[in-house]
């Protein structure tokens, strides 16, 4: 039986860890807690620089004064997943609406953060025409999904994943965050593609108008030992 664990895992780890450590030094006002939390932020960093393949720890102490650096005070200081958003832009040829991030090479839907004083759908509409040139109206909610747990981020976030129609527009890659932008069929689609063993059955399914519930990631049984992978 293989008992390595992943760099997903390990990653995952660090960052609940680091959570942990920021939200409680967000609250307490106890110099004891405030190290033994510090500490905590010291091994989170260590086993991020162990997932990330710097087994000297380089970076670790650059990783531990920007967590320090972001800590709040009481409610603002307790630390959550960013929040982004998604966009499963299908046409009428059964094709998806996917960029090339100018970031990583990596292809995926048209997806952005959450913009303060915007609704979730709001912002799909205006990430989509920003990075696309497309215009598009939303159909419907069709997945929740952790991005750590997915492999799309190194950073926490809960990613919501809205169906929408094109009704306008012409492709127009954003010049400094989209390598590429494409139409793309089920069977033809680019490489590499983040998560899609995860997101494109169900994805595909909605865009051809069946009747899917919203996807989200299953509960683990226990939590920080279950099959991270298991939908």
């Amino acid at each position: 039986m293989d008992h390595r664990v992943s760099t997903k895992q390990l990653l995952r780890w660090s960052e609940a860890l680091a959570g942990i450590a920021r939200t409680g030094l967000g609250f307490t006002k106890s110099l004891y807690e405030q190290e033994r939390f510090e500490e905590v932020l010291h091994v989170a960093a260590d086993i991020r620089a162990s997932a990330e393949g710097d087994a000297a720890g380089e970076d670790a102490e650059g990783r531990v004064d920007e967590w320090l650096r972001s800590v709040g005070e009481g409610v603002p200081g307790y630390v959550t997943p960013k929040v982004a958003v998604g966009a499963a832009v299908g046409n009428d040829r059964g094709e998806i609406l996917l960029i090339k991030r100018a970031d990583s090479g990596v292809w995926l839907y048209p997806t952005g953060w959450a913009d303060v004083g915007y609704s979730a759908a709001e912002v799909v509409v205006k990430e989509v025409e920003e990075e696309t040139g497309i215009d598009v109206e939303v159909v419907r909610l069709v997945a929740v999904l952790d991005g750590l747990r997915l492999g799309i981020s190194r950073i926490p976030l809960y990613s919501l994943v809205f169906q929408c129609r094109p009704v306008g527009g012409e492709l127009r890659p954003h010049p400094l965050e989209c390598a590429d932008v494409g139409w793309f069929a089920p069977d033809r689609l680019p490489a590499p593609l983040a998560g899609a063993e995860r997101w494109g059955p169900h994805i595909f399914a909605a865009l051809a108008g069946e009747p899917v519930d919203v996807l989200y990631d299953s509960v683990r049984s226990p939590t920080w030992r279950g099959d991270p992978d298991r939908l």
